[in-house]
């Protein structure tokens, strides 16, 4: 059996090595601001040549690079002087559209000490923030982190494990992509089936503003964006109704699922993808969980609480999920499929 101080040596080992990570997230944002893990991605690199490529000062460059090499973020090779990032490195860190865009989530991060004060003040009296209250900063990190998810399995795992939806979204669908931020996962449904047509939905006016000027620059036509909550459009008729890690957020989960409920087709289908979690605490007490717990108390909840909803967290869990969709009306759920970071639940009349 350890003894006590081998579990204090332990723990201050592990803590140790969170408290290098949280010291180095300004950092992250650093190196993707100044295009640094792009530039460290082309070709190994000195702190002299890395500067000289991006314009930036050798010796704040040579203190990050050591910076990042301790945390195993990029590789160092003593012999040549050289920095560089491996294949895993670069996958994560100087790929936006990779499975994780990793540095994209760090904009979260900076928008959860932007609220800090708020944040503590919520604690105290059970308060709640709205989503269009946060630094927007959180708008960008939330689209960059959850986009490269779309990227990599929307349309090879997630459409596909539907029942007969990819058929009809390549015959002519119409779709609502509800909670849908700047668009993203909208717009790459609309430029994957250009014969169906994509209305995409949120109550923060600035988000689909973002989301209308992509679909202009991106010369799609069959995607549009409009203002209103889970309970206000005005659809019918719908053969696909989709909420993008947003349903843990609302203040009125039941009403969005009775909404959306209504607004389908008798054969119609409802695409619920929710941050991955087990239906039990001890399920989630993982470094995926840490992240998702971390995330839902500053920002999750706090959004639900603002419209004194039941503050469903990022944790939510399939069963609780379940009862939600029950509730508002879907006969038949099931999970389609899964990734480390995501359910894929289907619910259908």
């Amino acid at each position: 059996m350890d003894s006590p101080e081998d579990r204090l040596n332990a723990f201050l080992g592990h803590a140790v090595g969170d408290l290098g990570a949280a010291i180095s997230a300004t950092l992250m944002l650093v190196g993707d601001r100044l295009g640094l893990y792009r530039a460290l991605a082309e070709s190994p690199a000195t702190p002299a040549e890395l500067a000289e490529r991006t314009r930036t000062h050798e010796r704040y460059i040579r203190e990050w690079l050591a910076n990042q090499a301790a945390g195993g973020y990029v590789t160092y090779d003593a012999a040549t002087g050289h920095y560089a990032l491996d294949d895993a490195q670069r996958l994560c860190l100087a790929s936006p559209d990779s499975p994780v865009d990793l540095a994209g989530a760090y904009y979260i991060v900076e928008a959860a000490f932007h609220a800090l004060e708020r944040t503590t003040d919520n604690f105290r009296t059970g308060q709640g923030m709205e989503w269009g209250e946060h630094h927007a900063c959180l708008f960008h990190g939330t689209e960059r982190f959850f986009r490269a998810g779309y990227h990599a399995h929307l349309m090879t795992e997630w459409l596909p494990a539907l029942d007969g939806v990819v058929d009809k979204l390549s015959q002519g669908a119409r779709v609502a992509d509800v909670g849908c931020g700047h668009g993203a996962s909208t717009l790459l449904m609309a430029k994957a089936f250009p014969r169906s047509q994509f209305i995409g939905y949120d109550y923060h006016a600035d988000s689909i503003r973002t989301a209308n000027e992509r679909a202009r620059a991106a010369g799609v036509s069959n995607a549009h964006f409009a203002v209103a909550d889970a309970v206000g459009y005005e659809d019918e008729g719908l053969d696909l109704v989709a909420f993008f890690d947003c349903l843990h957020d609302m203040g009125d989960p039941v009403g969005a699922a009775r909404h959306a409920r209504q607004a389908l087709r008798p054969d119609g289908h409802c695409l619920l993808v929710e941050p991955f979690a087990g239906d039990a605490v001890q399920d989630n007490l993982n470094p995926v969980g840490r992240v998702y717990y971390g995330a839902s108390s500053q920002i999750c909840v706090p959004v639900s609480l603002a419209r004194h909803g039941p503050a469903l967290g990022a944790q939510a869990g399939q069963a609780r999920l379940q009862a939600i969709m029950t509730e508002g009306g879907f006969g038949r759920f099931r999970r389609a499929t899964q990734t480390p970071f995501n359910l894929v639940l289907e619910a259908r009349p």
